[in-house]
């Protein structure tokens, strides 16, 4: 194909193509694809992980909360690499880094080494969404009306990849091993990046831009590890151990240094300002609450289907099937609604739907079958498809133009260090034997829906519609 016919060349810098913009959002939508399905592939590899590696539940929190802690953590520093680097190398570049690590994975003869390649994903995975996100953004242009679409479009990709992992995992261990879960990443990255290549402009860095914030970033670091550390912990060693009363110390003092050093930094890597600006706020907390109960839902639930119901790897997998088709509907819808209303109803509304998904979860016993999961798993992804696109928008829109990598590399930190502690608050509830997995399921499911019920009441009251100052 000649130059002249390529979509980047006919994309111009602010005139975007709506007939064009399709390839671009494909080719964007693989980076955040490739990150989500390892978000929850892995869930359903647990206990074939654990037999084969010799791991206990404490170790499999780890290998789930080793990707997402690495992955909020490096975020900030990942856009600011991005913006010097130039968006498009730094996505590609992490297509690379995310490449290798899946490979190590697949290869690992231990747990230790499992979670340290999970480690290096998850700093893959940081360099290739908020990069992704920024390039969306910048191809749409000033039209505010084709940004909603493709931000609709980029997470109903990363929604159905989410319903997705556990189905293809189960297929995957059915058909070869749990090792092939991360080996399938390789050639998703690879037509990720060759599409990229041919139909993203380039987009050249800047040295003027924002300079790492070294002291921010290591703080970020020590203060989520110690939270999730001390929290994973808390289970096996009981919460009067020095290691676990110690981490909880270590992260508070973390976080109260971070809020003192992001207030004195040249180039934060949290801009306090953003906590003041209109509908910043309100977005980022209902990306945690809903990060919160779905990662920490699935982690027990991945447990609870096959070890306290019996199910095979396969099956499993396969009972995750009825979350995809209401992520897509509700994707798709949830970028028309905000286009047409803004940002509060779907979120709103998303909030709701999801609140009584995990109310109906809470009521699944020791002896429940498929069919007492189903309404539940049609109503939470329902509620998340509404709810994310919207949120994403919001934050978008929150700040100028300039700051939209910063502000979304905040709100994806936000939202997986939210995922991460999911994982080890609810993964506790769940790890004292089989007899507990049921009972920690439902606490589980409860804590959820009051969780995510308070973010779409304080979308309803705190978000302000267009229009408004």
């Amino acid at each position: 194909m000649s130059h002249a016919s390529s979509p980047a060349r006919a994309l111009g810098a602010h005139d975007p193509a709506p007939a064009r913009i399709g390839w671009i959002v494909t080719a964007l939508s693989f980076g955040f694809t490739v990150v989500q399905l390892d978000v929850t592939i892995v869930n359903v590899a647990l206990p074939a992980i654990g037999a084969d590696l010799r791991a206990s539940t404490a170790a499999l929190q780890w290998t789930v909360d080793a990707y997402t802690l690495a992955f909020a953590a490096l975020l900030p520093s990942a856009g600011v690499i991005g913006d010097r680097l130039g968006a498009r190398g730094a996505y590609l570049a992490g297509f690379v880094l995310f490449a290798a690590a899946s490979a190590a994975c697949g290869l690992a003869p231990n747990v230790a080494l499992l979670v340290a390649a999970r480690a290096a994903q998850g700093a893959g995975a940081a360099l290739l969404v908020p990069t992704s996100l920024a390039l969306v953004n910048r191809e749409s242009g000033h039209d505010t009306a084709l940004r909603a679409r493709a931000v609709g479009y980029w997470t109903a990709a990363g929604g159905v990849s989410i319903a997705l992992g556990p189905v293809i995992g189960g297929l995957l261990l059915a058909a070869v091993s749990w090792r092939a879960i991360f080996w399938v990443n390789l050639p998703v990255c690879a037509l990720g990046a060759g599409l990229t290549l041919w139909c993203v402009r380039p987009a050249p860095g800047s040295r003027q831009g924002r300079g790492l914030d070294l002291p921010g970033q290591g703080l970020a670091i020590l203060g989520l590890a110690a939270l999730i550390g001390a929290v994973i912990e808390s289970r096996p060693l009981g919460l009067l151990h020095p290691l676990v009363w110690g981490g909880a110390v270590a992260a508070a003092v973390a976080a109260a240094l971070f809020v003192v050093v992001e207030a004195r930094a040249t180039a934060p890597m949290l801009p306090l300002g953003f906590l003041a600006r209109p509908n910043f706020s309100p977005a980022v907390l209902f990306g945690v609450a809903v990060n919160t109960a779905y990662y920490g839902v699935l982690f027990v639930l991945s447990l609870y289907l096959q070890k306290a119901l019996g199910f095979s790897a396969l099956k499993a997998g396969l009972a995750y099937l009825p979350l995809t088709g209401t992520f897509i509907a509700s994707n798709i819808a949830s970028g028309r609604l905000v286009a047409r209303f803004g940002p509060r109803l779907p979120m709103a509304l998303g909030g709701a739907v999801g609140a009584a998904g995990y109310l109906l979860l809470s009521r699944l016993g020791a002896h429940s079958g498929l069919a007492d999961m189903l309404p539940a798993f049609a109503l939470i992804p329902a509620g998340m498809g509404l709810g994310v696109p919207a949120m994403t928008t919001a934050i978008l829109a929150s700040v100028p133009h300039r700051d939209t990598g910063v502000a979304s590399a905040v709100l994806n930190t936000a939202r997986q260090a939210g995922g991460a502690v999911g994982v080890a608050v609810f993964g506790a509830l769940a790890g004292g034997g089989v007899s507990e997995i049921a009972p920690g399921l439902r606490t589980a499911a409860l804590a959820s829906a009051a969780l995510v019920a308070a973010a779409a009441l304080l979308s309803a009251l705190a978000m302000r519609r267009p229009g408004q100052g």
